[in-house]
């Protein structure tokens, strides 16, 4: 894989739920604390609403990694960190079809109070996607 030039940073969506990775990117934001400024937090209700071809379609369009931050099994919804979790595992198969790295999705509980947890997720993140390279080197996108 190509590393990333120095000038272009990874693209990392956070699907961050408002009851858990919310609250925590919310919480790191309250103490001042800093994460990679090239991240998008899309704030959502659960993420068992995202169907699999969601993700792909992410990545197609230039998301280089994808964190999924949610409260776990303290979620508000019945059956929804089960049903999150099959979603996930489904889409790491659509991605191992497309030659797509698994390893640019990740499901990370995260709670309201979770900052550590927060910034670390984050920060793992882009140090893989900064080793890894583009998502475009995997799908053979355009720059």
């Amino acid at each position: 894989m190509t590393e990333l030039s120095n000038n272009e940073k990874p693209k990392i969506l956070i699907l961050a739920t408002l009851s858990g990775g919310y609250a925590g990117a919310d919480s790191v934001g309250q103490l001042h604390q800093s994460y990679p400024a090239n991240c998008y937090i899309l704030p959502v209700m659960c993420p068992c609403m995202f169907p699999e071809d969601f993700y792909m379609r992410a990545f197609e369009r230039g998301i280089d990694g994808i964190i999924v931050m949610y409260s776990g099994t303290d979620s508000p919804f019945k059956g929804g960190p089960e049903r999150t979790a099959q979603l996930i595992n489904s889409t790491y198969e659509l991605m191992k079809e497309r030659g797509i790295d698994t390893r640019r999705l990740r499901l990370a509980a995260i709670c309201t109070v979770c900052t550590k947890p927060f910034v670390k997720e984050v920060n793992q993140m882009d140090d893989l996607l900064a080793e890894i390279g583009s998502v475009r080197n995997e799908l053979a996108l355009p720059a």
